[in-house]
C-alpha cells in the first residue's frame, strides 16, 4: 500500500471527490478476539463489473477477479469479524486510505466514503485471504469534506439498519477505482450464533465434509437427515404432532440451506461438499 500526498483526489471506488489523508486520529480500531455471540451477519460477493469511480460513473475492475467478504457483527460491543478471500486480484494494493480494503457507505451504482479499513488480504498465487476481528471506534486514514476522518462517528448499527447502503471492495495500483466490489447482503443471525459461527471459529484446515458434520451434530457413519432431525427437535422448530412427510421436508430444507450457506462462505472448497449434497439428494427422493 502506498501513501498519498496530504491533499489528493481519492481514486477509490465509492469515494467522495475530495478526500485527503486524515491527521492522526485520537483513537483507532483495535484487533480483538472473536466474541461469543453476534447480532448480525453479512456477505458480499464482489465482482469487477460493479466499480464506480469518483465521478459516479461505472469503471472497469480487474477482469476475471472475484471476492467474497463475510462479516459477523456484534453491535453491542462494536466488533466486526471479517473473513475475506480474493481470487484473481493481481498487483500491489494502492489507496490513499491506510489500507486498500474497505467497507464503504455506498449503495449499488453509487459512490460514498469508506467507513472501515481492513487489513489487505495476503497470499501466494491467485488467492489472497485475511481474517480477524476489529473493535471500533473506526478510522480510515482519510479526511472528508468536513475535515474529519471518514470513519469517525460511524457505528456498526448503521450497517444493521440498512445493509444495502454499504459495499465492500479492494483497490490496486492498476485498478485505483477498485478491482472488485459487492453490496452487503444479510445472512441469518442464527446461522452465525449456532452453526456457522462455530464452523468459522474451528480449524480452517478441516475439510468441508467435517464442517457439515459439525454443523448438524453428526459423527462418522451418522445419517445427515437424522442429525438435522435431532437438531430441529432441540430447537422445537417442528411440533411432534406435525405430519411426518411435512416434517421430513422441513428437515431437508434445513440441510439445503446449511449447505448453500457453506458454499457461499467456502467457495474454494465447494467440491468437498459434493458427497453430503449427493446424500441429501438421495434422501429427498
Amino acid at each position: 500500500m502506498s501513501q498519498s500526498p496530504t491533499r489528493r483526489r481519492l481514486t477509490a471506488a465509492a469515494a467522495v471527490p475530495l478526500l485527503a489523508l486524515a491527521p492522526a486520529a485520537a483513537f483507532a480500531e483495535t484487533e480483538v478476539e472473536r466474541p461469543d455471540t453476534f447480532t448480525s451477519a453479512f456477505t458480499a460477493n464482489a465482482t469487477p463489473d460493479t466499480i464506480i469511480d469518483t465521478e459516479g460513473n461505472p469503471a472497469e475492475g480487474e477482469p476475471g477477479a472475484t471476492g467474497t467478504f463475510s462479516f459477523m457483527i456484534n453491535s453491542d460491543e462494536e466488533i466486526i469479524c471479517y473473513d475475506i478471500e480474493l481470487r484473481g486480484v493481481s498487483g500491489e494494493y494502492e489507496s490513499p486510505a491506510k489500507t486498500a480494503t474497505h467497507v464503504h457507505a455506498a449503495p449499488a451504482g453509487e459512490g460514498g466514503p469508506p467507513r472501515i479499513a481492513f487489513p489487505n488480504p495476503e497470499g501466494d498465487g491467485d488467492v489472497r485471504t485475511s481474517s480477524g476481528c476489529l473493535q471500533g471506534p473506526f478510522t480510515t486514514g482519510l479526511e472528508g469534506d468536513d475535515g474529519t476522518d471518514t470513519g469517525e462517528g460511524f457505528t456498526l448499527s448503521e450497517i444493521e439498519a440498512d445493509p444495502a447502503s454499504f459495499s465492500a471492495d479492494t483497490h490496486t495500483a492498476d485498478r485505483l477505482a477498485g478491482a472488485v466490489r459487492g453490496q452487503l447482503t444479510p445472512m441469518p443471525v442464527g446461522g452465525v450464533d449456532t452453526g456457522l459461527g462455530a464452523l468459522l471459529r474451528s480449524d480452517r484446515r478441516r475439510s468441508a465434509r467435517e464442517r457439515v458434520r459439525a454443523a448438524t451434530g453428526l459423527g462418522e457413519g451418522d445419517d445427515v437427515a437424522d442429525g438435522v432431525a435431532a437438531r430441529e427437535q432441540r430447537d422445537d422448530a417442528v411440533p411432534a404432532e406435525r405430519d411426518a412427510a411435512v416434517r421430513g421436508r422441513t428437515v431437508l430444507e434445513g440441510v439445503e440451506q446449511e449447505a448453500e450457506l457453506l458454499l457461499l462462505l467456502l467457495p474454494g472448497e465447494a467440491h468437498d461438499l459434493e458427497d453430503p449434497l449427493l446424500h441429501l439428494a438421495l434422501v429427498d427422493t
